[in-house]
């Protein structure tokens, strides 16, 4: 596992052991990244079931500013702490050791609000649903904010969440991954979706 581009391209990350954390695999990454726009002007990054951190650091990598890192699993958190010390970037990020709904609600209690978001929890559908409506709740989410959701094919996601947040992309790799990404749907963007 490796960051793909940017500052830090080439760099090998270290990966959690343990069978509860899968890591999302380098095709899938650089794939989200080509379809969320390849490099970022600043910007803000929450990455909610962090594991080895590599979708945040990635997107550091690529131009974010600062980054959120979540995950209930300390051995995971220590991972990520290692891996965004070796990419130099550790002062830019965040690391909480705590599970997704309490991070949400301390993050939401300290008035963050994101531009970037990734979702890959290991029971997908049970989770991301709540995580994206309650973002959306507490006003966690900038009016440019792309949200990218890791879950099972046979997760079935909604193509929408009020207030206008809409499904704008979705993927499927190796027959069982999918990625649908959401963003909010402007008065002058029409649907994407593809």
């Amino acid at each position: 596992m490796r960051v793909i581009a940017g500052e830090n391209k080439g760099r090998q990350l270290k990966s959690v052991a343990s069978r509860l954390t899968r890591p999302t695999t380098d095709k899938v990454k650089e794939t989200i990244f080509n379809m969320i726009g390849p490099y970022f002007q600043g910007g803000k990054v929450l990455d909610l079931y962090g594991g080895s951190g590599g979708l945040g650091l990635e997107a550091l990598s690529r131009g974010a500013e600062y980054a959120v890192f979540v995950d209930k699993a300390g051995a995971a958190c220590k991972v990520m702490e290692e891996n965004a010390r070796h990419c130099g970037c550790k002062d830019r990020c965040d690391i909480l050791h705590r599970d997704a709904g309490s991070a949400l609600e301390q993050l939401a209690k300290r008035g963050e609000i994101f531009d970037y978001v990734f979702l890959d929890p290991p029971y997908a559908k049970q989770h991301l649903e709540g995580d994206i409506m309650t973002m959306l709740e507490k006003r966690m989410l900038s009016n440019q904010a792309i949200i990218v959701a890791e879950h099972e094919d046979t997760a079935k996601l909604p193509d929408s969440f009020e207030p206008g947040m809409v499904r704008w992309k979705y993927r499927t790799y190796q027959g069982k991954t999918a990625v649908s990404i959401y963003c909010f749907q402007h008065e002058n963007q029409g649907s994407v979706l593809s």
